[in-house]
């Protein structure tokens, strides 16, 4: 189930504030020539059956890009996986595996960093839609600005050039309040898909996935504590699922109500707090509650000594101190709709959709295990399972 509301005009990505970005400059008629345009290319691609519609993702072999691909699949589009030929967590995934992995697709191999590459591999044939799943995989700053942003800009500016009629992009919800660099890369992507006009665009947001909340199921199978910020209340979200986000991403290619649209996105059900989550486990494996509170000062005291240090060694620590930010972030910072007017986090606004609530997922991974959910560059608690 899906419900979309109207977001306040602040939470739009043109709006101005913090001077994130300017405001189209184009003209009343110009905007609405420019969106009739885009409506009726878009239609174009939607009036044939799927397997006649060619989807390029990029970004196949992430953590989400691998379940969009699967799912298009399954839909019968005539879907395109542009690779990397050493790909998955530290590029264990060679080209055979990859091919493998993505069986019913045709999957090409190349770099998105090259636009000669992307335009002569990826858009070797027509290409009707383009999703695009690239992400950091660390978030360090350089990185952020290298695939968030450019290589995506790669993409867009060859999928334009060949005359592609939708780009679906996945953003981050967390971009409503861009204090990190990945924030930045993100935003200043979706500022390039909205004002340079020649294409439809869906900008999905997700709130925190899955694998963002699984990282201390097996320390508290163990009997360990569970390890939070300040009392666990700080900031909340609602988790969802790969194989719901994918699904929804895959509506944004056959649903002209999600054309030109930013839409945030969540999990079904409530918003969860990390003691939420914490109370959850202790109940789904039977363990009596035992907490571990970690004061925000902590990591601030952190975060300001590698500041410190970055001044100095700037390639040692800059990176590291970035990361450190960007765990507090997810400490302090909801993953819900921002209300730039009241100041707060809203979570009847953030949309729920999909069938796998977090509870369902806690009860499989703690039976289970979390293959399928590999931390890898990101891993915080140390729990990968291979």
């Amino acid at each position: 189930m899906y419900f979309e509301k109207t977001l306040p005009l602040k939470t739009s990505p043109n709006y101005n504030e913090n001077l994130i970005f300017k405001p189209p400059t184009t003209s009343s008629s110009q905007r609405f020539t420019r969106l009739r345009c885009h409506a009726s290319s878009g239609q174009d691609y939607r009036s044939k059956p799927a397997k006649d519609i060619r989807v390029l993702v990029v970004g196949p072999t992430g953590y989400i890009g691998k379940f969009v691909v699967k799912e298009l699949i399954n839909q019968g589009y005539n879907v395109v996986a542009f690779s990397r030929e050493n790909a998955g967590i530290k590029g264990k995934m060679g080209k055979s595996d990859i091919a493998k992995e993505f069986s019913g697709a045709t999957v090409r191999f190349g770099d998105v960093l090259d636009v000669k590459s992307i335009r002569n591999v990826a858009f070797e044939e027509h290409v009707d839609v383009v999703v695009s799943c690239l992400a950091s995989r660390t978030g360090g700053k350089k990185d952020s600005w290298l695939i968030d942003y450019q290589a995506t800009k790669n993409v867009l500016d060859v999928a334009r050039e060949k005359g592609a009629s939708h780009f679906v992009l996945l953003s981050a919800i967390c971009v409503q309040k861009p204090l990190l660099e990945f924030q930045k890369a993100k935003l200043k992507l979706e500022a390039d898909l909205l004002q340079g006009g020649g294409i439809t665009y869906s900008i999905v947001r997700p709130t925190a996935f899955f694998k963002s909340v699984a990282g201390q199921i097996q320390l508290v199978k163990e009997g360990k504590p569970y390890v939070m910020f300040g009392d666990g209340n700080l900031a909340s979200c609602k988790p969802i699922s790969e194989s719901d986000l994918a699904a929804f991403m895959a509506e944004c290619i056959a649903n002209p109500d999600k054309v030109n649209k930013v839409l945030p996105i969540g999990g079904p059900g409530r918003a969860y707090s990390a003691k939420d989550q914490a109370d959850l486990l202790f109940r789904i494996t039977g363990q009596t509650p035992n907490y571990f509170p970690v004061p925000v000062a902590l990591m601030d005291g952190i975060i300001g000594l590698l500041d410190f240090l970055a001044r100095f060694f700037p390639q040692q620590f800059e990176d590291a101190a970035e990361f450190g930010r960007i765990g507090k972030y997810y400490a302090v910072e909801s993953m819900l709709v921002w209300d730039p007017v009241k100041q707060v986090y809203l979570e009847d606004a953030t949309p729920g959709y999909g069938k796998e609530s977090l509870e369902a997922f806690f009860t499989r991974a703690v039976k289970e295990g979390l293959r399928g959910q590999e931390l890898g560059d990101q891993a915080v608690f140390g729990v990968n399972e291979q």
